[in-house]
């Protein structure tokens, strides 16, 4: 076993009382463990032996043994195996060298020529423990579970360069040219960075007679052509953020891995690590300090991958989750249920009133669209953005709060404390080897997830820009400190903003209100603009429900008609959403292809239209990014029903979802039945009309005016407080007395 620590002695017992039960000595040890190699059996099949065999005829010199069946077999080793691991694994990899010997040169009895070539044709054999044992989270591990084997959870945030670690040395005296073969101890400041420590001082060559031995101190040189070198790696491994107590910082964890271990994983995956639990003396250490300080670190005996971006894309079940045939069966069932997208919808958040349709835009973001690679490598993203602008109190946080605890994959993030570096990725220089490697941000943890990023309007332009190519190209290209490279960032993004005075403005363009580039705009599937309106009856309803909610009484859960609600549990959902991910990816029908392209152009038409009444471009552009929108949530309300084709009702239902977001906040603030157009050529002629009646220095009580110009004049009460408050900001008229005089100060 390999591992960060050079054999140096920490603790020895003083009485060694051998244990009556357990295999008394290393040998006896060995012997059953070779034993159960060969004899252990599922039904008529000895597992491992062909395990070995098919392993070693691929070249793979590994196993992976389950600890379970150890302890089948034989109790007291799998106790040993977790309470000692660090002295029974290599005995465990020397038996399972012996057997692979035994397996492939069955008449190699230990003496002869056959048996110095069954050693040289296979090397150590590695062994990797796959156990049951629980889950531990980083806070609990303490010194009680040192040197013992621990299971922990998390997400791997680096992994350094692999590098060869000596495991043989060859040697020879640079005097009188005797060679000699060292085994050097396995430990992190190991025999790497060109230093002689470890070497022996003195050549021990015995004296030819009649010739002065006059070797100098430290004669040896190693010669690398004939010594033997392992694969090593080193990750750095984060707990979840889900796992983290509020207010604390995430632990991290060094793992050291060797052999078959290395290059298992990337940064962003999800693994479950077996390991040792032990410590190493670092370098800082050395120089100063407590001489039995040590940094803790687990050695690797095992690495479980649960996420998608390990598996290269979409392995067969990107999420890591298994599904029981039952399961499978009440999924599908669930999907075939009448009003299945409904009831679905509503158990989005189910303590937040109302806004059913910025639900289904968020279930629609849940399944996701399916992604497409074009015979030429162009990739098309199946991820829907959904960007949420609107009022403050209008429960959006609480929405994206929802969505990271749904989400199979998620990550929130606030707009105002998130950096270009801290979405994207960052450089950071390893502590050892001095070189520089990236940490994956946000949205690469996120990867085939969800990014929510609440505050969005506050977030700095030049960190807006950073995720650009994120949302549109999912990738991330990065080039700092010499790093030039692309990362992977498949995520949905979903977004809550505020508009530009904190509160959405009836009287102005949305272009005014939205104070982003059309650049990011056009970039988000569904725009939404949430309004706060004063209804009466909508706010007895909502002042109902918050009530209710309060006094926990959740089961009155009624929507607007006063029906209940038939709410799924998170968990369900979370598993149902997984599993449509995994197993569906719907396509286009000949009709539905049709009725998009023709609505397509149809939404252009009506675009143009906006845009000639009000006489400006419109803010929120309808770019061939929003046909594309259209089809993924088309697809993605395909999926929700795991139907492969998608289907003209899907097709209905996407476009009026567009309609009643994006297009609804293209051709907002018309007012009064007047497009912008006719309202501005009012307030021009309003302001004229204003400017000949109030000279200068002159004042004029504000009902005169509505007099004057709405009843008499027939203008629209609507352009004449426009007009007012446009001419006040621009500081031509002042309000006094409570808004009802009207002042002339300027020009």
């Amino acid at each position: 076993m390999s591992g960060f620590d050079a054999d140096r002695v920490f603790t020895v017992s003083v009485h060694d009382v051998p244990d009556p039960t357990s295999p008394d000595t290393p040998s006896h040890t060995e012997k059953l463990l070779l034993d159960f190699l060969l004899q252990y059996r599922v039904g008529g099949d000895f597992i491992y032996r062909d395990k070995l065999r098919a392993n070693l005829l691929l070249k793979q010199y590994q196993l992976e043994v389950d600890l379970r069946h150890i302890g089948l077999y034989n109790d007291e080793i799998a106790h040993a195996i977790q309470d000692r691991p660090a002295e029974v694994l290599p005995l465990f990899e020397t038996a399972a060298t012996k057997a692979a010997r035994t397996i492939l040169f069955p008449l190699a009895n230990g003496q002869g020529s056959s048996s110095d070539t069954a050693a040289q044709s296979i090397p150590n054999v590695q062994v990797l423990v796959k156990s049951g044992l629980n889950l531990q989270q980083f806070r609990d591990l303490a010194a009680n579970t040192m040197n013992k084997l621990v299971r922990i959870p998390g997400i791997v945030i680096s992994t350094s360069v692999l590098s060869a670690r000596a495991t043989k040395l060859h040697l020879q005296c640079r005097a009188c040219r005797t060679p000699r073969v060292v085994y050097p101890p396995s430990g992190l400041g190991g025999l790497g960075g060109g230093s002689d420590r470890g070497l022996p001082r003195v050549c021990d060559a015995p004296e030819i007679e009649n010739q002065k031995k006059d070797c100098p101190l430290d004669p040896y040189l190693i010669i690398h052509s004939k010594s033997t070198f392992s694969d090593h790696q080193t990750l750095k491994l984060q707990e979840a953020p889900d796992m983290v107590p509020v207010g604390e910082l995430p632990r991290h964890m060094l793992l050291s891995a060797d052999r078959y271990l290395t290059g298992q994983v990337v940064p962003g995956s999800r693994v479950i690590a077996t390991g040792i639990y032990s410590t190493f003396q670092s370098a800082k250490s050395k120089s100063g300090g407590a001489a039995a300080l040590r940094n803790p670190y687990l050695r690797l005996v095992h690495l479980e991958v649960s996420s998608p971006s390990a598996s290269g894309g979409s392995g067969s079940n990107p999420f890591g989750l298994q599904f029981s045939p039952e399961e499978e069966e009440e999924f599908g069932e669930m999907a075939r249920s009448e009003g299945f997208y409904d009831r679905f919808a509503k158990s989005v958040a189910p303590s937040i009133f109302g806004s059913l349709d910025i639900k289904k835009a968020i279930t629609c973001l849940l399944f996701g669209g399916s992604k497409k690679v074009l015979p030429d490598g162009m990739r098309l993203r199946g991820d829907i953005n959904v960007l949420l602008l609107g009022d403050p109190g209008t429960a959006k946080s609480q929405l994206l709060k929802f969505v990271e605890k749904v989400a199979p994959i998620a990550v929130y993030t606030s707009g105002k404390g998130s950096s270009a570096a801290g979405l994207t990725a960052s450089v950071q220089r390893d502590a050892v080897s001095r070189e520089f490697y990236l940490e994956g941000g946000a949205m690469v943890l996120a990867d085939t997830g969800v990014v929510c990023i609440d505050e969005f309007d506050k977030m700095r332009d030049e960190d807006r820009v950073a995720i650009h190519e994120a949302m549109e190209q999912q990738t991330i290209s990065i080039a700092k400190a010499g790093i030039t490279t692309v990362l992977n960032s498949r995520t949905s993004v979903l977004a809550a903003a505020n508009p530009v005075w904190g509160r959405y403005d009836e009287g102005r363009s949305p272009g005014e209100n939205i104070d982003f580039q059309t650049t990011i705009l056009s970039r988000f599937d569904m725009i939404f603009i949430v309004k706060d309106e004063h209804n009466e009856q909508r706010d007895r309803m909502i002042a109902k429900h918050v009530m209710n909610i309060h006094m926990n009484r959740p089961n009155q859960n009624a929507d607007e008609n006063g029906e209940t609600v038939g709410e799924i549990d998170i968990d369900k959902m979370k598993r149902y959403i997984a599993y449509c991910k995994a197993k569906c990816a719907p396509r286009l029908s000949a009709e539905s292809q049709e009725m998009l392209s023709s609505h397509f152009v149809s939404l252009r038409k009506q675009v143009q239209q906006v845009e000639q009444d009000n006489d400006e471009r419109s803010s929120i552009p309808i770019t061939i990014r929003q046909l594309e929108a259209i089809i993924r949530i088309s697809e993605s309300l395909a999926k929700l029903t795991l139907s492969p084709t998608v289907h003209n009702h899907h097709v209905d239902e996407a476009i009026r979802m567009f309609k009643c977001s994006t297009m609804d906040a293209v051709s907002a603030g018309s007012a009064d039945g007047l497009s912008r157009g006719e309202l501005n050529d009012e307030m021009n002629k309003i302001e004229k009309e204003v400017r000949r009646r109030l000279p200068i220095g002159w004042s004029t009580s504000y009902q005169s005016l509505v007099r004057e110009f709405v009843t008499q004049q027939g203008y629209s009460s609507h352009a004449l407080e426009r007009t007012l408050f446009v001419l006040e900001k621009r500081e031509i008229i002042r309000f006094s007395g409570q808004n009802k005089i009207v002042h002339r100060v300027g020009v």
